[in-house]
């Protein structure tokens, strides 16, 4: 049934579901015209734990209470194993659990939107959000931003050994340069988005200093079930507090800024979806929209794994590392697990690269749940641009059913996303044998008994460590063409009132990581709905559209 089961706890204007890195940008946004009455559910608990604001220590968040914690289905090209997929839960949604790496993608992905969705997703309109949105310490570029609320920094307190693996790539061949350029080419040293030396999430720049608004509320640990429509159009959300299930009216707007697997899982539970999926299920048919769920791209990466002597983020919970950041805010505790990254191409014909190289001066081991061995150094290949599709399907009708997870890794049939990755890892191996690394090397520990680095290796690496980077997109992909799930304005085909603006959205994946891309399509879809509902006082919508508003 898709009818309320109650009469509304609240009717407001616009109901926002997830605070995550889109969902805290509308908040605000929406909430700058005093008119409008705007509503945040966010099913996970307030982020009021220590481990949170301490930047390496995001690794101890997962399968925390602050996690959804799902597994995919087995995946065949990856021995079969069922990898974990976490994603945030708790106010700022994954940019809580993310290794706090700004990097933004090329220009080129923006414009390959463009292609499926308009111009107005073009880089060159995109960009303005970008320098709107960051706040860059030593911004200088034009192309960079300097004023906005997301802090991002040079990291406090990088291991000597980040430098060392930068030398090595440079004497692979691989330029050094700054990051976030419109085509990057070569290696870089990351910005994080800290501020003095903590962790600064989404949250914080956009949601906590609008909450000081007395038109905007948010609820906590308030799981939306569903989504009310009434005649073809978002009237509402169902949603469970303390146990009891509530209804809330929307006036104007419902909007999904649950991410890449909850948005299309709700749109199902709503009734938009497969008709055939959702009638196996018993969920009555609002509108046949059977993309929803489909397109889901994920960076896969892997690992080569090396034991060390020390100069690493092992020891940081050591008393004299402890004190060293609580005083003056550095030494081990705040980098972030991965301190430097690459773009290579796995093949000499590609126009771009498809492939990042990342590098972490910590054991990324295990999927990042289980008890790191020691010290070591961890590098290897992610996928930017795989050719494999995957897809998000409801296990039943029941909200706290969590959703099949099938990402599909390596399975497009001409082979073209192993063969890459197989490339990425002959890079790492490379980089491995340069001298400025090689000699800090000790004996391998990734892939688990390996001796040496050979072909058998890194097949192994391949299948045995393969894992998610935590980047999944696509699930309810945005065109102009009638068989998208949403339209260019982020509208839900053949629904009303109902938007969807956080990373299921994007049309194809890109080359970077999508919690910055995401806070643009957040701002992105405040624009477009103080566009749609300005009339009457479109004063006030001119200051809504300020991506600082």
């Amino acid at each position: 049934m898709n009818e309320p089961t109650s009469r509304p706890v609240a009717v407001v204007d616009y109901v926002v579901v997830g605070n995550g890195s889109a969902g805290s940008v509308v908040a605000r946004r929406l909430s700058a015209d005093e008119r409008n009455q705007v509503l945040v559910l966010e099913a996970g608990p307030k982020d009021k734990d220590r481990r949170i604001r301490v930047p390496v220590t995001w690794l101890r968040l997962f399968r925390s209470k602050f996690d959804w914690d799902c597994l995919t289905e087995p995946q065949p090209e990856l021995n079969g194993r069922r990898i974990y997929w976490p994603h945030g839960k708790t106010l700022g949604g994954s940019s809580l659990l993310n290794a706090m790496m700004s990097v933004r993608g090329f220009a080129a992905d923006y414009d390959e939107w463009a292609r499926h969705a308009g111009h107005e997703w073009a880089f060159s309109r995109v960009v303005e959000y970008f320098t709107r949105i960051d706040k860059l310490a030593g911004a200088r570029e034009p192309d960079e931003g300097s004023v906005g609320p997301l802090c991002i920094s040079q990291q406090r307190s990088p291991c000597r050994s980040t430098a060392a693996w930068l030398a090595a790539a440079r004497q692979s061949g691989y330029v050094i340069e700054r990051p976030n350029l419109p085509e990057p080419q070569g290696f870089s040293q990351v910005v994080v988005t800290q501020r003095r030396g903590g962790r600064w999430s989404v949250a914080d720049a956009y949601l906590r200093p609008a909450l000081r608004r007395k038109n905007l509320t948010r609820l906590t640990e308030a799981t939306v079930t569903q989504v009310i429509l009434e005649g073809g159009r978002a009237v509402g959300v169902e949603f469970q507090k303390n146990g009891r299930r509530q209804f809330v009216r929307a006036r104007r707007e419902v909007v999904l800024c649950a991410g890449a697997v909850n948005s299309p899982q709700l749109l199902m539970l709503s009734g938009i979806g497969d008709r055939e999926q959702l009638r196996s299920h018993g969920i009555r048919v609002v509108h046949h929209s059977p993309q929803v769920g489909e397109n889901l791209q994920d960076h896969l990466g892997t690992v080569l794994g090396f034991h060390v002597q020390g100069d690493t983020l092992f020891a940081a919970g050591k008393p004299m590392q402890i004190a060293n950041y609580l005083i003056r805010r550095r030494g081990t505790l705040s980098p972030p697990a991965g301190e430097a990254y690459g773009f290579v191409r796995s093949r000499p014909d590609l126009t771009l690269p498809d492939l990042e190289v990342f590098f972490g001066p910590c054991p990324l081991f295990d999927e990042l749940i289980a008890e790191p061995p020691g010290h070591a150094f961890t590098f290897g290949p992610i996928l930017l641009k795989p050719h494999s599709r995957g897809r998000i399907a409801l296990r039943s009708a029941d909200p706290a059913a969590k959703p099949i997870i099938d990402p599909r890794y390596l399975s497009d049939s001409d082979g073209i996303d192993r063969a890459a990755m197989m490339e990425g890892l002959r890079v790492c191996a490379k980089i491995a044998d340069a001298p400025p690394l090689k000699d800090l090397l000790g004996s391998m520990v990734r892939p688990l008994g390996a001796t040496e680095i050979s072909e058998e290796t890194l097949e192994s690496a391949l299948s045995d460590e393969a894992r998610t980077s935590y980047h999944p997109v696509g699930t309810c992909r945005m065109g102009t063409d009638p068989a998208s799930v949403v339209t260019p304005r982020l509208e839900v085909r053949g629904v009303q009132g109902l938007r969807v603006a956080d990373a299921s959205v994007m049309p194809t994946i890109i080359r970077g990581h999508p919690h910055a891309p995401s806070m643009v399509i957040g701002a992105k879809a405040a624009d477009l709905i103080a566009d749609a509902n300005c009339s009457g006082h479109c004063g006030t919508a001119e200051q809504m559209t300020h991506p600082l508003a």
